[in-house]
């Protein structure tokens, strides 16, 4: 057994200002969210993908996959949209174990009308703070911690 190597101030620092500002940043983005369109961050995160695909259509596993969420999860959030009208399910023609998932009439005018405000919060909240060099540089870091993380797909969240 290896004996735990405990952050030092300098990384701890780093660390708790990390999630401090993950967090309040995700919390600014929600509330003007839900304040300017209704939507909340699961609503905009499911429908954001679909809006893109083709026909505003998504296997359920690749949407779960596409935001990082487990199936229970995902299932939860899908049924609370489906009550709404923002998208609908429907049996996966390829594959009769899968489901698919797609944005309705009601959910792309939703996005569309949640878009430009949220990009506008996005960019006030976090890129209007950062210099050119510097968003390259994050841009750098963070996918270097990204690629080095391990997956934590298991069979059955890959699954349908």
């Amino acid at each position: 057994m290896t004996e735990t190597q405990w952050l030092d101030e300098r990384e701890a620092g780093l660390w708790e200002s990390y999630r401090e500002t993950y967090r309040e940043l995700m919390r600014a983005l929600e509330s003007r969210l839900i304040t300017n369109s209704g939507l909340s961050g699961a609503d905009y995160a499911l429908l954001h993908p679909l809006s893109v695909a083709e026909d505003g259509v998504l296997r359920t596993r690749d949407l779960g996959r596409s935001v990082g969420w487990e199936r229970s999860r995902l299932s939860h959030q899908v049924s609370r949209m489906e009550k709404r009208g923002l998208v609908t399910r429907e049996d996966c023609p390829s594959d009769a174990r899968g489901s698919m998932v797609r944005i309705t009439p009601l959910g792309r005018k939703a996005i569309e009308a949640a878009a430009p405000d949220h990009v506008t919060a996005v960019r006030t909240f976090f890129f209007d703070h950062l210099t050119p060099a510097e968003v390259d540089q994050l841009t750098t870091l963070l996918t270097r911690i990204t690629t080095h993380l391990p997956t934590t797909c298991t069979t059955s969240d890959c699954d349908e």
